[in-house]
């Protein structure tokens, strides 16, 4: 529950026996028995004002999609390289029916010397 395991939660009700003393101990529980009530009337309150306030639609929502224990996060980095590696091979593509072919270029002929321009150096 807490990481506590069940010997741990005996250790601490004796401990807490031991502390508060038999005298006390049903005053304490019963305060702690009010404030459980107390919690759970404020949280059934709190998803009775959530419904009301979102009205009819809140039935739609599928809350299953939201919950985190579905995903695997070893799945989603998985999922999010494979989306990258797909739109770069997307834009690779782009790119190479852009460019102009190599048989397109023209090529000087043998021994004819490059375009020179004075003025760029």
């Amino acid at each position: 529950m807490f990481g506590i395991s069940g010997l741990e939660f005996i250790v601490l009700a004796i401990l807490v026996f031991v502390v508060i003393g038999p005298e006390r101990m049903p005053e304490y529980a019963q305060q702690l028995k009010d404030f459980i009530k107390y919690v759970r009337r404020m949280a059934f309150e709190a998803k009775d004002d959530l419904k009301e306030t979102l009205g009819p639609d809140l039935g739609d929502i599928n809350w299953r999609q939201y919950d985190p224990r579905q995903y695997d996060p070893r799945v989603i980095v998985r999922e999010a390289f494979a989306e990258d590696d797909e739109e770069r091979r997307k834009e690779l593509e782009e790119k190479a029916a852009a460019a102009p072919a190599a048989s397109v270029t023209a090529r000087l002929p043998r021994g004819a010397w490059a375009p020179f321009d004075a003025e760029a150096t």
